[in-house]
């Protein structure tokens, strides 16, 4: 009977060093990476709210159990476990180039017109797409324009101002396909989508002179074959 309880009690108290250690093991180090629409501090933050949330057995039981959360302009993440007290998030941020303004909300669609999100505020860093003929904005669905091809006309012209790290508040696009951009207050005027390689990289070559000016540029003139050739600026008055 007494090597009974002896068992019964050294069991118990195994048991209980068992639940302390699982109750006391705390992802300490948690890194992020992946993300530009979240600082570190407020990926973290929507991820772990509670400080149980930051218990290792605890997160990943959840983590392999549950949904993951619903986080605007992010496609999904994962949780890879480095020790039992550090912990990586990796970010997969959903690929959007642009959006447009639609029954007071902003929507936000991806390279191939795709709306991805739909936000009461303007996110910095993605361009404000004017100009273009729509109707009835879905989410999820494409956005419902009558030449479809504008979208790769958008994705090229943004992927060519990112690789000169120009920031764009908005691309505006006329009844002729000719393109302007707004540069605080500097206007653009790129005309037709020919040679935009081009036309963006004299933009990125003549910025330092022109970043905080008031006026516009017309490049549509651009000559690939003529590299000195003078372009119109026009100051505001």
């Amino acid at each position: 009977m007494k090597k009974r309880q002896m068992v019964l009690a050294v069991t118990a108290a195994l048991g209980l060093v068992l639940v302390f250690t699982v109750l006391s093991l705390k992802l300490d180090h948690i890194t992020v990476s992946g993300n530009n629409r979240y600082t570190d501090e407020e990926l973290i933050g929507r991820l772990f709210e509670k400080p149980s949330d930051r218990n290792t057995i605890y997160c990943y039981i959840k983590d392999r159990l549950k949904d993951h959360l619903s986080i605007p302009f992010v496609e999904d993440y994962s949780l890879v476990f480095k020790s039992l007290s550090e912990l990586e998030i990796i970010v997969h941020e959903k690929s959007v180039v642009g959006y447009v303004s639609y029954m007071s909300s902003y929507m936000y669609f991806d390279k191939d017109g795709i709306i991805v999100e739909s936000a009461n505020k303007e996110i910095d860093g993605i361009p404000r797409v004017v100009g273009l003929n729509y109707g009835q904005i879905v989410l999820h669905q494409p956005l419902p324009v009558e030449d479809e091809g504008i979208f790769k006309d958008i994705l090229n012209l943004t992927q060519v101002l990112s690789l000169h790290d120009l920031d764009v508040d908005r691309i505006q696009f006329g009844a002729r396909g000719e393109t302007t951009l707004y540069m605080d207050d500097l206007e653009v005027f790129l005309g037709n989508n020919e040679n935009i390689d081009g036309k963006i990289l004299r933009l990125s070559n003549m910025f330092p002179q022109l970043d905080g000016l008031s006026g516009t540029l017309y490049l549509d003139t651009y000559d690939p074959a003529n590299s000195s050739m003078a372009y119109t600026f026009k100051r505001k008055s």
